[in-house]
């Protein structure tokens, strides 16, 4: 029979135990929490910053991406396009073979360097066919056009095939750097909403105090290097107040590099798309050597560009959450001007 045994219960002193060890590690557990105290605003604002720059950074690699694709995009077509009209010019010379095959097939017999054209590869037709001694000179030059254009043909295609390998890859890190983005601004977003109503309102009036400074802004009197730089600075003025947006290059929203792109667009010159290659676009020149106009560099990787606008002032999009504006160079790390 099974038996009916009662189960044991816990003695009263292991019960005891474990309520008190599960009693301190709540305890523990809430010294913890109380351990960490929440950041302050100004810690907040700190690391958001931090975050926007690190999502500018990722932002300007995103936008040398986008450039790279648009150009290999342009060279696949062209050679996708190049190999569409060698194929249908071989199919064309092997049309006037074929021709010649037909009619000799009709006399009741086919030349043997006509089989052996048609059966295989014209380069071993050509090696073949030299000491069969039975080609014709014209035949000889139709069949060397052929193999010719058929290699040609072959080293197009390994050529569109690498740009295309290329290509899949650019656009792989496309992806990878907007991931990489808008993870930066999601967390900076989920940051700044730890942060009370009071405390975001407080922030956001200050970014709004640093916009409506722009009436304010004293520019001097420097006179721009040229016309065409005149006419750069005087086209992104037309642009303050217009949002930062990563990605964008106008008309009604910018990227730090995609405002100086626009702005010289307008004066009439092309400039490359990253702030990095726009650091060649012209002279390197100083801090003391800058007019109004010249592109300005901050940051040890040239992350970041603007327009000098005079007396120490930078117009520029700033960053995510901000507006076109003027400030103070001062207030970021300047490398070196550049005089396009």
């Amino acid at each position: 029979m099974a038996s009916h045994r009662r189960p044991k219960q816990p003695s009263r002193t292991r019960v005891t135990v474990f309520t008190a060890t599960a009693a301190a590690a709540v305890a523990l557990s809430s010294q913890a929490a109380q351990a960490a105290p929440k950041p302050t605003k100004e810690e907040v604002k700190s690391e958001v910053d931090k975050l926007y720059e690190q999502a500018e950074q990722a932002t300007e690699k995103y936008n040398g991406a986008k450039e790279d694709q648009q150009k290999l995009q342009k060279e696949v077509d062209r050679l996708q396009d190049k190999v569409a009209r060698g194929q249908e010019e071989l199919n064309k010379l092997r049309k006037g073979i074929g021709a010649v095959a037909s009619g000799q097939y009709r006399s009741g017999s086919i030349d043997p360097s006509v089989q052996l054209f048609l059966s295989g590869d014209p380069d071993t037709y050509l090696e073949k066919a030299s000491t069969l001694d039975q080609l014709s000179g014209k035949q000889a030059s139709q069949l060397k056009i052929i193999a010719d254009k058929q290699r040609t043909l072959s080293q197009e295609r390994e050529e569109a095939a690498d740009k295309i390998k290329d290509l899949a890859d650019t656009r792989k890190a496309l992806g990878d750097k907007k991931d990489e983005i808008q993870g930066k601004l999601s967390k900076a977003q989920k940051l700044l909403n730890t942060l009370t109503a009071e405390e975001r309102a407080e922030l956001q009036k200050k970014e709004e105090r640093a916009n409506r400074a722009n009436s304010r802004v004293d520019l001097g009197s420097a006179v721009p290097s040229s016309q065409r730089a005149a006419a750069a600075l005087a086209a992104a003025k037309t642009k303050i107040g217009s949002p930062y947006v990563w990605g964008a290059t106008g008309p009604s929203s910018f990227d730090c590099s995609g405002l100086t792109s626009w702005a010289y667009q307008q004066a009439g010159q092309s400039l490359p798309r990253t702030s990095q290659a726009q650091a060649s676009a012209g002279t390197q020149i100083g801090r003391d050597q800058l007019k109004p106009g010249d592109l300005v560099l901050f940051y040890s990787d040239l992350h970041h560009i603007g327009l000098y606008a005079g007396n120490g002032q930078v117009l520029h999009a700033p960053k995510p959450g901000a507006a076109v504006r003027f400030e103070a160079m001062d207030n970021m790390p300047f490398m070196y001007g550049v005089r396009v």
